[in-house]
């Protein structure tokens, strides 16, 4: 039998529907429903409209009612669309190096840098795993997330990739927000392996790829191109495996030099992440394919330097996601809100722009077509915060937390 839920009456519901998926939004474009309630039906969204209308609807249905009595912002879920949560260790040395004028890529050849998680990583129990990913998605889940893109990488070994794969499997079923895995055993060559960069990816597309799919352990196959890593050239047959399997590509790309946006163009990449790099040649390469650009804030913020360019990409027509990379070598902060907020003040993008890139541009960045608006038949995803007035939101740069949160019609933060 269906349950029905009204929710409701927020001050304002954004419902983020409407507005195209590529280039510049104003915030006169951004669809603004004022005194409205949203209906629940399972884990979907049966209807949304004006308050009165929805509580006609809701008695007509039967439907449990969960009252709003004090001003709210309504708005989907927020979609974290890259991050690095299933790992073991700390890198503070790593951050206070940084701090001390030592580059990300000087750490990487000292021994530090990614090569450290992995060390630690490895030594990790997978329940260790799993309860370090479920306790940051749980800390991402009460600032409004409720959708997770999260990466392997600290393996950079089958059995190794597999049981972080496996452990954040696990912590899915284990926690409230949606974890979507990505294999990213190309992170780099691993210090320890025998062989040629080419030979390690050719051992990681034969014998890991077949298990990600028959375990359905992850469909998204990323790759670190860039210097230290694996070069456009030495990339290739990898991508082509990957991509003959059914596998969706996503690349970090044109962080410290250019070449990634390339290959995520020519593969029909789903996203191409990083991009602080990119000049007019990679903008432009981005806007005319269909590829979302992936701006990464917390990792220019711990590495301290440039943002990626997100406002001639908007410009150029590229379609722009925001992510936190949350990470624990350079990105460990971790909080989207504030990252989204600070990238907005230095790139000079509207309201809209920034919460479109967090909502159904991230959904677009993971190939999700059924969450980031609120709309008949979608994910009842969604959150509001204390206030009678949206810009509040960013305007107080992810210091104000949600109120509530409903994950799939579930209340898993707020109201009880």
């Amino acid at each position: 039998m269906k349950k029905y839920t009204l929710i409701g009456p927020f001050k304002q519901i954004l419902t983020m529907t409407g507005l195209p998926l590529k280039g510049p939004l104003s915030d006169e474009q951004l669809p603004i429903l004022e005194n409205g309630g949203i209906i629940m039906v399972d884990d979907k969204i049966h209807a949304i409209g004006s308050y009165p209308e929805m509580q006609t609807k809701a008695n007509h249905l039967n439907a449990q009612n969960i009252p709003i009595q004090s001003n709210m912002v309504c708005l989907p879920g927020l979609i974290d669309a890259h991050t690095h949560i299933c790992f073991g260790g700390s890198r503070a040395k790593d951050y206070a190096l940084r701090n001390s004028g030592k580059t990300y890529l000087e750490i990487a050849k000292a021994g530090g840098g990614i090569w450290d998680t992995v060390t630690e990583t490895r030594k990790a129990t997978t329940s260790s795993l799993i309860e370090g990913v479920k306790k940051r998605a749980d800390r991402h889940l009460a600032h409004g997330v409720t959708t997770i893109e999260v990466k392997s990488g600290y393996g950079l070994s089958v059995e190794e990739e597999l049981k972080m794969l496996r452990a954040i499997a696990q912590a899915d079923k284990e926690c409230h927000p949606d974890l979507i895995p990505t294999c990213l055993a190309a992170h780099m060559v691993p210090k320890d392996y025998q062989g040629s960069p080419a030979d390690y990816l050719l051992e990681i597309s034969t014998l890991l790829f077949p298990i990600l799919k028959k375990e359905k352990l992850a469909n998204r196959i990323d790759a670190f191109v860039e210097e230290g890593a694996f070069s456009p050239v030495s990339i290739a047959a990898y991508f082509d495996n990957a991509k003959a399997i059914g596998f969706d590509i996503t690349v970090h790309a044109d962080q410290f030099s250019t070449g990634g946006s390339d290959v995520a163009v020519k593969y029909k990449a789903v996203s191409a992440d990083h991009l602080e790099s990119s000049t007019e040649k990679e903008i432009q390469l981005l806007a005319k394919s269909n590829t979302v650009a992936t701006a990464l804030p917390g990792a220019s913020m711990g590495l301290g330097c440039s943002y990626t360019p997100a406002r001639r990409l908007l410009d150029a027509g590229a379609a722009l996601a925001i992510a936190s990379d949350w990470n624990p070598g350079s990105a460990p902060m971790g909080n989207l809100l504030i990252q989204a907020a600070v990238l907005g003040t230095f790139e000079k993008l509207t309201n809209t722009e920034v919460l479109a890139g967090i909502t159904f541009r991230a959904a677009a960045a993971l190939n999700l077509k059924d969450r980031g608006t609120l709309k008949t038949g979608l994910l009842a995803d969604l959150i509001a915060f204390p206030t009678d007035n949206y810009q509040e939101i960013l305007y107080q740069q992810g210091m104000m937390l949600p109120s509530l949160v409903c994950k799939k019609g579930k209340l898993v933060v707020g109201i009880n």
